[in-house]
């Protein structure tokens, strides 16, 4: 990749300079979004309690984005046969990402607003749609390029050799009829999931507002100021889910515009919010589906039980430590078996 960055030619007015900032930016935010990412996938086989169905969801979405972020890490244009498998699989993945969030979205609505509780039998429903709809829009997108390399850093611009496109996720188009395909396998089904998600959520959080003030205003008054808090944290973040995938790749579709009505013109800060945010979707999606309460609790809860075996070998240590020259007694050693709260209270 170094090698074909550093050629000193121009595509779409981007210098070799430009392409080396818009390089570092997708691999500092593809590999944030790799460790957020990773951090789910690994929280999710560690604590059994996680394993529940909703967050198999969430978990099946963290893997998605991780592989994605890994094949953007890892493009090299310099390898033909390695740059157009990196290059269809990057694609795949990515739109596997935002589909498992509209299966989320879909049971947290049927769960809620249509009183269903026969979700957990459409596991494999959800496998089908996600992983069969990804793979038809990799299939078409290869159908729609006649040069066949396509991806996040490695694709053929029309008439040319060659080229390392590490100007975002995506940017580079090999002319109109390019864009054009590439807007029908992602784009559309991307707005097409962003829509879906908003129409859900406001449902959801519509119909759970309503219950929260009638539940309140049968509650007693002492309980009603907890309960609207905990409600409206819940709600405020279920709002924020549709706006993940707006905030990522907004830029990326004004660009692809760009890119439709002048194919030889590249801006280089949209280029640059087109790869930063793109690639951080990963990490967005590891904050906001992921660190939930249940995550949090089991994390706390191991911590805890870690502190709980490892303290009592501390104590010794402790008291070694704590001991005056002359002898004189202490706090530790007046208390011989201190608590873990001894510790972390002072």
């Amino acid at each position: 990749m170094a090698m074909a960055i550093a050629t000193a030619t121009v595509t779409g007015n981007l210098t070799a300079h430009d392409r080396q900032i818009l390089a570092a930016v997708n691999g500092v935010a593809s590999s944030l979004s790799f460790v957020g990412s990773g951090f789910i996938v690994l929280c999710y086989l560690l604590f059994k309690e996680l394993r529940k169905f909703s967050f198999k969801l969430v978990f099946y979405l963290a893997v998605s984005d991780m592989l994605c972020s890994f094949f953007s890490i890892i493009g090299d244009p310099s390898q033909g046969f390695f740059c157009y498998a990196q290059g269809y699989t990057t694609h795949f993945f990515c739109v596997a990402s935002f589909l498992w969030t509209t299966t989320i979205a879909f049971t947290l609505h049927r769960t809620v607003v249509r009183h269903k509780t026969d979700v957990e039998d459409l596991e494999s429903m959800f496998h089908l749609y996600v992983w069969g709809t990804s793979l038809v829009m990799t299939v078409l997108r290869s159908i729609g390029n006649g040069h066949g390399h396509v991806g996040v850093w490695c694709w053929t611009q029309r008439g040319q050799t060659w080229k390392s496109s590490t100007e975002d996720v995506f940017v580079a188009g090999g002319g109109c009829g390019f864009v054009v395909v590439h807007f029908i396998t992602f784009y559309v089904p991307l707005w097409g999931a962003i829509l879906f998600n908003g129409f859900t959520y406001f449902q959801v959080i519509r119909m759970l507002s309503n219950a929260t003030r009638m539940a309140v205003g049968m509650s007693e008054r002492g309980y009603q100021l907890d309960s609207r808090v905990d409600s409206m944290k819940a709600l405020n973040r279920w709002g924020y889910y549709p706006l993940i995938l707006i905030g990522s790749w907004a830029f990326g579709t004004i660009n692809r515009i760009h890119d439709f009505i002048e194919p030889g013109h590249k801006i280089f800060w949209l280029s640059f919010l087109d790869v930063g945010m793109a690639a951080l979707m990963g990490l967005f999606n590891s904050i906001a589906y992921g660190l939930n309460s249940s995550v949090r609790r089991a994390i706390y809860e191991r911590l805890d039980l870690v502190l709980a075996r490892e303290a009592p070998k501390m104590v010794p240590w402790l008291i070694e430590n704590q001991r005056p020259a002359a002898g004189k007694r202490t706090g530790f050693l007046e208390n011989p078996r201190p608590t873990l709260a001894t510790y972390f209270d002072h």
